[in-house]
């Protein structure tokens, strides 16, 4: 998401808004490894980040993080557009209750991840200080009214979705829409001998661990995630749908971070995606993880697209291993030590 950064900066560049000053406090959404400001940016920085990969890496950097936005009364909100447009209003929302009355709100993204919509929605709500385009994005900006319209901030932070199973989804997150045929079929398919200490992999807002804990033979469960707003509607729907089972909910980057416990079975529909192309690498090291967490004769079962070349990991870190069943776009792998 910093790609957009030189876009919220031109407003800055032409002086056609102030640096934040030593004294105020800004809080900055969205932002990812790698953020350089300008040395004039002498500002309080609060960056909120609930992608735990980003989050561990800007705290690393020195920055002043947190999953989500905390505090009120700030000068200035920075955001940074992506793809999930219910993300982004979501996001403008937060901004809007935290300001100050007159403090600037700031948003910027690239044009393919249509900034250009989120504007024009915007816009139709509340009045745009200006909007420009540079560097293949779009940049504008507003002053927060002194008392924010409740029918505006609802239009824009709408509630999250809920399956058919009365499930909570995650804005922003995997599956938004409900349940994923990949993680239907996985679960439909998983043997029903699965017992002990099971562990869901990039779990998401529960769905898979969910199915599990219907199970009896299952003593507890633990959920791996890296989103932030997926693991807490994880933790809502087993109060709502299971609140006698046993779990753990772990806000955890499986490729950065050790895990620690050992698990009789894994389950995961691991993520292949960090932008739009297709990286296989990170399934593939997923399995790695697993096979590690996993106590002798322990078992994984994963979901993956077809095409996804996943058997050959599998192979190299499993002494059994093969292939439950395939549809016409996913395939249901298992392995045991």
């Amino acid at each position: 998401m910093n790609d957009a950064l030189p876009t919220l900066l031109f407003p800055f560049e032409r002086g056609l808004l102030k640096a934040p000053r030593t004294g105020e406090r800004v809080v900055f959404f969205g932002a990812s490894a790698g953020l350089q400001l300008p040395p004039d940016f002498a500002a309080d920085l609060q960056v909120v980040q609930g992608h735990r990969p980003d989050y561990l890496a800007l705290e690393r950097a020195g920055f002043c993080v947190a999953p989500q936005a905390e505090g009120e009364g700030y000068d200035a909100a920075f955001l940074f557009l992506g793809r999930h447009r219910r993300e982004n209003e979501e996001r403008l929302a937060e901004a809007l209750r935290r300001m100050r009355a007159d403090g600037l709100i700031l948003a910027a993204g690239t044009k393919r991840d249509g900034a250009s919509g989120v504007a024009k929605r915007l816009s139709e709500l509340l009045p745009l200080e200006d909007r420009l385009s540079k560097h293949h994005g779009v940049v504008f900006w507003l002053r927060r009214p002194a008392v924010p319209d409740e029918a505006v901030l609802a239009a824009l932070a709408s509630p999250a979705r809920t399956t058919l199973e009365g499930y909570e989804t995650a804005v922003g997150g995997f599956s938004e829409d409900g349940a994923d045929p990949g993680s239907r079929l996985l679960a439909d398919n998983l043997p029903s001998d699965i017992a002990g200490a099971v562990a869901d992999f990039a779990a998401g807002w529960g769905y898979l661990s969910l199915r599990l804990a219907k199970q009896p033979s299952i003593t507890a469960i633990d959920l791996y995630e890296a989103h932030h707003a997926s693991l807490e509607a994880a933790k809502r729907n087993f109060v709502a749908h299971a609140p006698e089972a046993a779990c753990g909910f772990f806000w955890h980057d499986l490729l950065s971070e050790p895990v620690t416990r050992r698990y009789d079975a894994i389950v995961m529909n691991p993520p292949f995606h960090r932008s739009r192309a297709a990286e296989p690498d990170m399934g593939r090291a997923m399995i790695g993880v697993a096979a590690n967490a996993l106590a002798p004769g322990g078992r994984l079962f994963l979901v993956a697209n077809r095409p996804l070349p996943y058997e050959t990991a599998i192979a190299s870190s499993f002494k059994h291993h093969g292939e439950i069943c395939r549809d016409a776009t996913y395939k249901v792998l298992w392995g045991r030590k």
